[in-house]
């Protein structure tokens, strides 16, 4: 029995191959035109690409009238949390996404829970995660690091310790520097504190990712700033799913493509994603102004409850802030039903998960701003919500941009346990296939090869991570192979829990994730990091 177990173990040794996927059609990320292609795996990488008949293996998968591409990478992720309560990553691994980029304005560190970024990763690769992972460092994460829940500008003292812990992150491995604007604490950063932040970044080659100011009345100016803060501290810059989130200024996408544009063609590197929806997550007190938020949440809840300041809190919900850049939510929307309520915490207001504004107003009775700040208060004055703000036209258009890719904004979630509990957008569970399915196949946007280089190597070089993206021999072994003629999301808006199907296979660095559509269990991913040292890549 012995000997019978040892030529086992030499037969399997003796294999050319731990996996070879065969008769498979090649997209390989670069945006070339595919061909017909095997691609052998062994210790994690490929080892081989092309007419590989002959040839052995542990596993073969008949890739026949499929597509097999990079796995895809999701440049704009917030499954920070999620994955330490679930590292499976269901919803986005049965998306094809093989690699998942967290932190926007908040990042897993520096935080109470993660003093540093050495400290999560540690975390992560003791419980394992199915996809890859990296991170950029928030700057609200960093702001509330050493300001707290007040506005700026930072004294010197401080700005030396921003200043320290962007270094402190980048040198932990950080992509770069995030940011989210829109609301606070973010709308509190002054511009001269982004670039000194992004400065820090700049000298280990980091990038500066932005969710702007405003995507709304003030988009041009928002877009403007991004540039200029890229152009002083010299760093590449995406700005985070691009859109026109108000109605009053649908279809002047060319226009704000246009000063992208323009920077490029005077030598800067500024580039942007989209999602393919055409509504946006945010939280339901980012209706209420940035001033009423100075303190943190106990403070935003004793403002909206002061009679005192109720006039001014509901002429400004309404009509916005004259000369402001705050980003109101409400106006660029232009109603209550505009609003869908993703998640309540108070138990009393379950029943209103995924349910419009407009209906929770009718239901609870009274003023509508009444009852937003009742919603607030009695839900400790947090409530994501999915805003329907921007146009189908405009996202069409900036999907087309070679300069613009593709990014979730979602979250790592399942359609059982813990991770169903509330009511998310369907980005969570769609967005790569919905892009595969309905932007390619059926209204045909942009080319199969154009859409997947846009999930992959469009996105690996935004992070100037150059060994994945692609399928090369030597890279690592992230593999998405799927059906072209199938592949299409099934979440909606009113019933987000639907994962998407024509996803076939995943391999991550080398090892099934997803196996004929069914989660394997492997948690095989590992972190990636910029690992530069000071100095050593700046530009």
């Amino acid at each position: 029995m012995a000997k019978f177990f040892l030529a086992f173990s030499l037969a399997l040794a003796a294999q050319d191959f731990d996996l070879l996927i065969v008769n498979g059609r090649i997209v390989d990320g670069t945006g070339n035109a595919s061909y017909l292609a095997d691609v052998g795996v062994k210790d994690g990488k490929i080892a081989a690409m092309g007419r590989l008949g002959g040839r052995t293996a542990r596993r073969t998968i008949d890739a026949k009238n499929l597509i097999v591409a990079p796995g895809f990478i999701d440049i704009h992720n917030h499954s920070d949390v999620t994955v330490l309560t679930d590292g499976n990553a269901q919803s986005m691994i049965r998306q094809g996404v093989t690699t998942m980029i967290f932190g926007e304005g908040e990042s897993a560190a520096p935080s109470q829970g993660f003093a540093r970024f050495t400290d999560y990763w540690t975390r992560l690769r003791s419980s394992g995660v199915a996809p890859n992972i990296g991170s950029y460092v928030g700057s609200s994460q960093i702001w509330t690091r050493v300001r707290g829940p007040k506005a700026g500008p930072p004294t010197a003292a401080e700005l030396v310790q921003i200043r320290a812990l962007v270094k402190q992150a980048m040198e932990d491995g950080a992509l770069g520097v995030s940011s989210s604007l829109s609301g606070p604490p973010g709308a509190w950063i002054d511009t001269d504190t982004l670039v000194a932040m992004c400065e820090e970044a700049s000298k280990f080659n980091g990038i500066y990712s932005t969710h702007m100011r405003t995507e709304g009345n003030g988009v041009f100016k928002a877009v403007q700033e991004a540039i200029e803060i890229g152009r002083r501290a010299n760093v590449p810059v995406d700005v985070i799913h691009i859109k026109i989130a108000d109605h009053k200024l649908w279809g002047k996408m060319p226009e704000l493509i246009g000063l992208i544009a323009t920077a490029r063609a005077n030598g800067q590197e500024v580039e942007a994603h989209v999602y393919p929806y055409r509504a946006g997550q945010n939280n339901l007190s980012s209706i209420i102004p940035p001033w009423a938020h100075e303190g943190g949440r106990a403070k935003l809840i004793e403002n909206i409850k002061n009679p005192a300041l109720k006039d001014r809190l509901r002429n400004e919900i309404l009509n916005g802030i004259p000369g402001s850049d705050w980003y109101n939510h409400y106006t660029a929307t232009g109603s209550w039903e505009g609003m869908l309520l993703a998640s309540l915490s108070n138990p009393a207001y379950k029943k209103y998960n995924g349910r419009h504004m407009n209906e929770v107003i009718r239901e609870i009775g009274g003023d509508p701003v009444d009852v937003l700040f009742k919603v607030l208060i009695d839900n400790a004055g947090s409530v994501p919500a999915v805003y329907f703000h921007h146009n189908e036209d405009d996202m069409r258009y900036a999907m087309r941009q070679p300069f613009v890719s593709i990014g979730s904004d979602g979250t790592a979630v399942a359609t059982e346990g813990l991770l169903a509990q509330n009511h998310p957008h369907p980005r969570f569970y769609g967005t790569f296939p919905r892009v595969l399915g309905r932007y390619v196949r059926e209204d045909k946007v942009i080319t199969m090869e154009e859409a997947i280089r846009k999930m992959t190597s469009a996105n690996a070089s935004k992070i100037r991570v150059y060994d994945r993206g692609l399928l090369r021999p030597g890279f690592p072994a992230d593999i998405t192979v799927f059906d072209p003629k199938t592949v299409i999301d099934h979440a909606t808006y009113d019933k987000p829990h639907r994962y998407a199907t024509g996803i076939q296979y995943v391999a991550v660095n080398g090892s099934i994730v997803l196996d004929a559509g069914k989660h394997t269990g492997a948690r095989p991913g590992t972190v990636i990091t910029r690992g530069a040292t000071p100095g050593m890549a700046a530009r």
